[in-house]
């Protein structure tokens, strides 16, 4: 299964990206919106975790921009994010993506947490 990661640092992706790899998924790299949209139209991913505050394109703009499109309209898009502000995961939802992350992420739960995306979407 094909997993995009739309995340500017490096620290971040790169542990995201191992996790990923160490189960079995296979992941795609992009180190900012622009990137992680056009990484998205030319893979066509199983999932898309995305960060919010990121150069070029902010996840929100990702967001707009992939749910749009024919092809990937029904493919779910995690914000992976530490907006934690009180209301910030409401607002994540509210603006269409399918589920919420925070950061700093947790190693031990990461892969289950995103599982349950993906299984609820071939159910």
């Amino acid at each position: 299964m094909k997993v995009l990661v739309i995340e500017d640092n490096p620290g971040n992706l790169y542990l995201i990206e191992y996790l990923l790899d160490e189960f079995g998924y296979k992941p795609i790299c992009a180190q900012d919106g622009q990137e992680g949209v056009e990484a998205a139209l030319e893979h066509k991913p199983d999932l898309i975790l995305c960060d919010i505050h990121m150069p070029k394109m902010d996840g929100f703009e990702v967001l707009r921009r992939l749910k749009t499109d024919p092809d990937l309209g029904s493919t779910p898009i995690v914000a992976v994010t530490a907006l934690a502000m009180v209301g910030d995961n409401e607002r994540i939802l509210r603006a269409g993506f399918d589920g919420y992350l925070p950061k700093p992420i947790d190693p031990e739960k990461f892969v289950q947490q995103i599982t349950g995306f993906v299984e609820s979407r071939s159910s």
